[in-house]
């Protein structure tokens, strides 16, 4: 029988519990956040925030393909393990990161992504700066050049 690729195994584990109505009907698509900090540098701090500060249980993770798999536990679940998910991907636009809990409101993911960003800041500091896009006509000649004064 062939293995089915990590990426595969991420999407089923996700949306079996959404699919078979897991979760009383409050299953979300997750939460979202545009880093401007580096792949490395977001995928280690989400690393270091799931294991170390909140003491979750890894079950999953592949720094290659971006993703984190945990158990997530509440003590509104009467403190019972959830899947949870974190994605982290590095594309043209920036490093895009995901937060899902399928089977917890989506206040959950919200507050965890917000740990997320509150750590990257407190360990990297402030984000780069973005520079500032060139003017869109820096190159034109200006609109009387050329022409007599007067």
């Amino acid at each position: 029988m062939r293995r089915l690729p990590p990426i595969a195994l991420l999407v089923l584990a996700l949306a079996v519990p959404v699919g078979i109505g897991l979760g009383g009907g409050e299953a979300s698509a997750g939460v979202a956040y545009a880093s401007p900090y580096t792949f490395d540098q977001t995928f280690g701090t989400a690393l270091r925030l799931v294991r170390v500060d909140l003491g979750f249980k890894i079950v999953e993770k592949d720094p290659a393909a971006g993703y984190l798999l945990f158990e997530y536990r509440s003590p509104e679940s009467g403190g019972k393990a959830t899947q949870g998910a974190i994605e982290i991907v590095d594309g043209r636009a920036g490093v895009h990161v995901a937060v899902q809990l399928p089977a917890m409101p989506q206040y959950h993911e919200q507050v965890l992504l917000d740990g997320l960003v509150k750590k990257l800041v407190a360990e990297h500091g402030d984000p780069p700066k973005k520079a500032p896009p060139p003017p869109a006509d820096a190159g034109a000649p200006p609109a009387d050049a050329g022409a007599p004064p007067g």
